[in-house]
């Protein structure tokens, strides 16, 4: 089944102008994108180091309100978060955020998360990189005990709460969750815990490779395999639709040239259509 298409960096750059992201969400939903994605990046490192992915001067709005304005302009696109660091945030406060922002988008949500990769970003928020993978763990555990336990609890190395709830509760049960990352780690934690994954800027041999690992993981967990997506090196074609398609990726997140003006991104967003490219149209 050919994939459907996400479109990324609905936060960043002349997507940080409140109408252009409207107008560009706007547009992949008339167009047949099944999703919109927002990146996560609290602070970056001045000067710009590797492997920094923005200058330090780029417009990055934070991803949760930027989806939340989406949300009250677009009716049927789902919300990616692409991908937030969890290990950055409070788990009941971003569980909290999260859970609203399903609730104003009435069930579009899906949550994108990963451990993290930047230090200087980690170091500057006060979180250690060491054992950001498990606090990511426990944070995520944490967090679904919030949404849908009747009396959320939770008691572990870097969470431990009880007696406390919190409403409303998200309207999709569960949340769909899509953990990033390539690395060892990263692909456990997708295949234990999580309902997708997310690869960042692979091309089709490192997919193909990355994909059977997962495969490999998702069945030593007991698990059905994963829904997968992709962001490739460069933009797609009506080809590279179909060989990601055999590789049996779910969706691919295209991600529009970094510092395109307003009307480059509307011409992007449309030449780069579900049905010019043979990809899946969202309902």
């Amino acid at each position: 089944m050919a994939p459907t298409l996400g479109l990324f960096a609905v936060n960043l750059h002349a997507c940080a102008d409140p109408h252009v992201a409207a107008r560009i969400a706007a547009l992949a939903e008339d167009l047949g994108y099944d999703s919109v994605w927002a990146g996560d990046h609290v602070v970056l490192p001045r000067p710009r180091v590797a492997p920094s992915p923005a200058e330090p001067d780029a417009p990055f709005l934070d991803p949760l309100v930027a989806l939340a304005h989406l949300a009250g302009r677009t009716g049927r696109i789902a919300l990616g978060t692409g991908v937030v660091v969890l290990p950055q945030r409070n788990p009941l406060v971003l569980a909290k955020q999260l859970a609203s922002l399903d609730v104003l988008s009435r069930g579009r949500l899906v949550f994108g998360m990963a451990a993290g990769y930047l230090e200087p970003e980690m170091r500057a928020v006060g979180l250690p990189p060491e054992g950001r993978g498990a606090r990511a763990d426990e944070y995520l555990a944490a967090m679904r005990s919030l949404w849908y336990d009747d009396e959320p609890a939770f008691h572990g190395r870097h969470v431990d709460f009880a007696g406390v709830d919190a409403h409303p509760r998200p309207v999709q049960r569960p949340i769909p969750v899509v953990a990033g990352g390539h690395g060892p780690a990263a692909l456990r934690r997708a295949a234990r815990h999580a309902d997708g994954w997310y690869g960042w800027m692979l091309g089709r041999r490192a997919a193909a490779e990355t994909i059977a690992r997962l495969r490999t993981l998702t069945a030593e967990a007991g698990r059905d395999p994963l829904h997968v997506s992709i962001s490739p090196p460069r933009p797609p074609d009506a080809g590279f639709v179909r060989d990601y398609a055999e590789l049996g990726v779910d969706r691919l997140i295209i991600v529009p040239p970094m510092g395109a003006t307003a009307s480059e991104l509307e011409s992007f967003v449309t030449d780069h259509a579900p049905r010019k490219l043979g990809a899946r149209p969202a309902p």
